[in-house]
């Protein structure tokens, strides 16, 4: 028996639906397949690099972390044996003479201004 149908006037055979595939010339497909895996391992290089870069700086962060982790253990000990560490005093002395020049110079401002306003 034949499984061929007649529709509008056309003989169909059955089979696979759909565009039928274009003769390509296998040397064309060949040479995309080539080029788009090259594309690819240039793509996946880049991106390894990028991670790479990355880490190593997330790594430099940590480490840096780190010491100034110990670094303020160390103070903290310092102060449990009553000791002020260098380093807190030049900041709190650091501070207080910024806040002290900073008052000197508003007062010396504020005295400045008075003679100009009172110049008629």
């Amino acid at each position: 028996m034949d499984d061929s149908k007649v529709v509008g006037g056309k003989v169909k055979k059955p089979g696979k639906r759909g565009r039928k595939p274009a003769k390509i010339d296998l040397k064309a497909k060949l040479e995309r397949s080539r080029q788009s895996a090259r594309e690819c391992r240039a793509r996946k290089k880049l991106r390894y690099q990028y991670l790479e870069e990355l880490v190593s700086s997330r790594e430099r962060a940590i480490c840096a972390l780190r010491e100034e982790l110990e670094m303020y253990k160390q103070w903290c000990m310092a102060m449990d044996q009553g000791k002020i560490p260098s380093e807190i005093r030049a900041l709190l002395t650091g501070e207080e003479q910024s806040k002290s020049q900073q008052n000197s110079s508003r007062h010396t401002k504020a005295v400045k201004t008075e003679p100009n306003s009172n110049s008629w």
